[in-house]
C-alpha cells in the first residue's frame, strides 16, 4: 500500500513539473504576441461611424461585430473579414470600416476592428 501511494505522488509531482514548465515557456510567448500586435496598431486618419440598422433597432438587437482588416501600406482598407457579431449587425460595420483611412505605413498591415452598437433610445 504504501508504495503504490508513493509512486502516484511522484507521477503527480511529475505532471506538475511538466505543467510548470509548458506554462514558463508559454508565458514569454504569449507576451512576445501582444508586443508584437501592439507595435503593428495604424493611426486612424479618418474613422466612420456604423449606422444603426433599422431591423437591429426593430428587434432590439445590441452587441459587438470585430472586423480583421488588411490595410495597405497607404494607409486604404484593401479587405475586411468578419470576425464576429450579430449577422444583423456586421453589414453596417464592414461598410463603415471599409471607409476608414489609416496612417501610411511601411508595409501592408492586418488589424481587429470592434463596433460596438447600442439602441440609441435605449
Amino acid at each position: 500500500m504504501r508504495y503504490a501511494f508513493s509512486i502516484s505522488i511522484i507521477r503527480g509531482v511529475g505532471r506538475l513539473i511538466a505543467l510548470a514548465a509548458i506554462l514558463a515557456l508559454a508565458a514569454p510567448l504569449h507576451a512576445q504576441d501582444s508586443a508584437a500586435s501592439d507595435a503593428a496598431k495604424r493611426k486612424v486618419k479618418t474613422r466612420v461611424a456604423a449606422e444603426y440598422p433599422a431591423l437591429a433597432r426593430q428587434m432590439g438587437i445590441t452587441g459587438k461585430v470585430k472586423i480583421e482588416v488588411m490595410i495597405t501600406a497607404e494607409g486604404k482598407v484593401s479587405s475586411a473579414k468578419i470576425v464576429g457579431g450579430n449577422p444583423v449587425l456586421v453589414t453596417s460595420a464592414v461598410d463603415a470600416v471599409k471607409k476608414w483611412k489609416f496612417e501610411p505605413g511601411s508595409k501592408d498591415t492586418t488589424e481587429i476592428i470592434e463596433f460596438e452598437f447600442k439602441d440609441p433610445n435605449g
